[in-house]
């Protein structure tokens, strides 16, 4: 029977200190962490694309770094960068036109990508993709988007755990499982913002979620919770109870199915990931 795999959604937050990492003096934050989990979420690498098409990819002494710290059994979960699954460039002026994303779907940068984590080799887990919220001037529809995505993922390299989160409510229906099946790809459940609650998508794609997935917990007002904390991590300040009650029945069930699942808790969730995954270890316990 497989076991969960918890971890949270990166992890350099000086206010964790006391938490997971001493309360003073110099840390390698990630070595310290790895001492409690046994796995991450990198997300610093989707951010990625940027004006006149410019791509920047993981620096070679920084994912040394990271291999370096960590001990053998730790497990990477990593976003794909933006360059690959953004259609067009982010536009903050919502009238200016839009501009296309050349890398959109690119095999050769997500070659580039996967060679520049090498390092990380024995630690890679699920790869991320992810796709903001596409309306029709971005993506004409959904089925538009199950094509494009399946010519891109025929021509991926094997021996990785791909995975897709979509933010278009709308898409995650009976087809969209079905595409993913087709591609090899698995579902990440992103539970926050506007997305429907991953126990009831659960509840109802069951038995199309097969071999591994994710569950992603983040909060559904990311400015309010930033208020009520003041960007320090360390304490609960909005506890989901019933959230967490809903996540132990479809964690239970992922194990007694044999489903390879990571949850990566976010602070945005409850105010504290660490204390939040404390919280679901304990419920899990009983």
């Amino acid at each position: 029977m497989n076991e969960f795999n918890i971890g949270t959604c990166s992890w350099k937050y000086d206010s964790w200190r006391g938490l997971i990492y001493p309360e003073q003096g110099p840390v390698n934050y990630l070595r310290e962490y790895s001492y409690y989990y046994h796995t991450v979420e990198i997300d610093q690498w989707f951010w990625s694309l940027f004006k006149g098409d410019k791509v920047v990819l993981p620096k070679p002494d920084v994912v040394r770094e990271y291999a370096d710290s960590v001990p053998k059994d730790f497990t990477f979960s990593i976003k794909v960068p933006n360059s690959i699954t953004l259609t067009h460039h982010y536009n903050k002026d919502k009238k200016a036109p839009l501009q296309p994303n050349p890398y959109f779907l690119s095999v050769e940068l997500f070659q580039r990508f996967l060679d520049s984590i090498e390092p990380l080799a024995g630690h890679i887990g699920p790869l991320i993709f992810q796709f903001e919220y596409l309306n029709k001037k971005k993506m004409v529809n959904k089925e538009s988007f199950f094509e494009q995505v399946h010519a891109f993922a025929e021509k991926l390299p094997e021996g990785f755990d791909y995975c897709l989160e979509s933010r278009n409510p709308n898409y995650l229906g009976t087809d969209y499982f079905d595409f993913l099946s087709a591609c090899g790809l698995h579902h990440v459940f992103l539970h926050g913002y506007y997305m429907e609650p991953v126990f009831d998508l659960y509840e109802k794609y069951r038995q199309q979620i097969q071999d591994v997935t994710i569950i992603r917990l983040h909060g559904p007002d990311r400015e309010n919770i930033e208020k009520q904390t003041g960007n320090k991590w360390h304490q609960i300040v909005s506890a989901r109870d019933d959230d967490l009650k809903s996540l132990t029945g479809m964690l239970n069930d992922l194990r007694n199915r044999d489903i390879r699942t990571f949850v990566f808790v976010n602070n945005h969730f409850e105010g504290s990931a660490p204390r939040t995954i404390s919280r679901i270890t304990r419920l899990l316990a009983q």
